[in-house]
């Protein structure tokens, strides 16, 4: 009996550590998830996230977003966890006296309503 072999797919300019997410080879900080979310979030074509972050190479997108159709759900699970813990933050991170102030004047510059 022969073992099983399990084909790895490689992606050229991406590299993904066991248990970390897949990340641009060239940028470490770029996350392939960060690249889905202006396709599929913003409805960006590849040409219009490489427009938007000039650092990337066309071939570098297409890399990511082979990688995404290959391993959706792996990917939204990253988006989902992403989304989930900035909600929780923002709710629970106090305003900055800044914003405070901010808010005093909107209110205090607010037009009165129109009949």
């Amino acid at each position: 009996m022969t073992p099983a072999l399990v084909a790895a797919t490689v992606y050229p300019h991406i590299v993904k550590a066991a248990g970390e997410p897949a990340r641009l080879e060239s940028h470490p900080r770029t996350r392939v998830a960060q690249i889905v979310m202006d396709y599929v979030g913003h409805g960006w074509s590849p040409d219009e996230i490489q427009r938007q972050h000039p650092y990337l190479t066309l071939a570098e997108i297409h890399a990511a977003l082979a990688c995404y159709f290959d391993h959706p759900a792996e990917i939204d699970e990253e988006n989902d966890l992403e989304w989930r813990e900035s909600e929780r933050l923002a709710r629970n991170t106090p305003t900055s006296p800044g914003m405070e102030r901010l808010r005093a004047l909107k209110r205090r510059h607010a037009c009165p309503a129109l009949p």
